[in-house]
């Protein structure tokens, strides 16, 4: 199976067989959901229901950290928790067909929550605290840690290895990138260790569905060992926010609030991480479809710019 075009064999006829070989039985509607990592599919069934069919990107993750993610998955919904695990056939959530590895969910509809909202927020903040006490029971042992390695180093050797980034630029990024590195260094250097736990890992409003019952949770493909504020600073748009989200968090969880002197470097991570990521796979033809501006260079010259200010405001 190619990295570059790793769901070309992935027909909607091998999405339709993959489902039924669970025993199910589909009556051909089939609708692409929105996702780049991996493939994301609504299936109709015969019986006038849908489920979600989720066929994981080939070679990101072991068996090992996939079974890590749906125990934690159960887990969260065994303590009532508002969060969406894989079903189970027999003893297996995860799934193999035609070369795919995939997993069924239940369909679980929803808007994105309204984080304007004190009430929504505390909502929010009461839920994450609660995923969170269950994420400090133990720790992953496959998925690894939100680290400088994972959000920094490989995806900036993954932009430099990359072709889209124009020859003209490169040096360029490469000290901007390095500049970013050493003052997250200096950060985190100066923080020291934090507490660790599993967390959601990319706890931003899309992945949140709020209906009129409240929020749910969803897709905990990003979960890792983190601190706790990873799961609350993509849903604080300003300090109001987190006010609230703490305010419900801390009825149910302490909160370590030296932890919010890691959001810029969290916030810097993340913006690294996004352009190796689409370095990475722009071989997915996924990709350049959906990512377009990233083949012009002035998006490259902007982002270098923005890795600048990054530095600076991290020095």
């Amino acid at each position: 199976m190619s990295h570059d075009a790793p769901y070309a064999a992935l027909s909607p006829d091998v999405v339709l067989q993959a489902v039924e070989a669970t025993g199910l039985w589909t009556d051909g509607r089939l609708l692409t959901l929105n996702s780049y990592e991996n493939r994301v599919f609504q299936v109709g069934l015969e019986d006038g229901g849908f489920l979600v069919g989720k066929f994981y990107r080939p070679g990101r993750w072991s068996d090992a950290a996939i079974a890590e993610e749906h125990y934690f998955a159960g887990e969260l919904a065994n303590a009532e928790i508002p969060m969406v695990a894989p079903l189970r056939f027999g003893h297996d959530t995860l799934l193999h067909h035609n070369g795919f590895r995939y997993a069924l969910y239940p369909r679980r509809g929803g808007r994105a929550p309204s984080l304007e909202s004190t009430d929504q927020l505390e909502w929010l903040g009461r839920l994450i605290a609660r995923i969170h006490l269950v994420g400090a029971k133990e720790p992953f042992q496959a998925r690894g840690r939100l680290d400088r390695k994972t959000m920094i180093s490989e995806p900036c050797n993954a932009v430099l290895a990359s072709p889209l980034i124009p020859v003209s630029v490169r040096e360029s990024y490469r000290h901007a990138a390095a500049r970013v590195g050493e003052a997250i260094d200096d950060r985190l250097d100066a923080y020291g260790p934090w507490r660790a736990l599993r967390l959601h890992g990319d706890c931003h409003p899309g992945n949140v569905l709020w209906t009129d019952g409240g929020p749910h949770f969803v897709d905990l493909d990003d979960a890792r060992m983190g601190p706790a504020v990873q799961d609350l600073w993509m849903l604080a748009g300003d300090d109001a926010s987190m006010r609230s989200l703490l305010e419900g968090y801390t009825q149910f969880r302490e909160f370590d609030e030296s932890e919010l002197a890691l959001v810029p470097v969290l916030r810097a991570m993340r913006q690294v991480h996004y352009a190796g990521w689409i370095a990475q796979r722009w071989g997915d033809p996924a990709f350049p479809a959906a990512f377009p501006f990233a083949a012009e260079p002035r998006w490259w010259e902007q982002h270098i710019a923005d890795l600048g200010e990054i530095a600076d405001d991290l020095s």
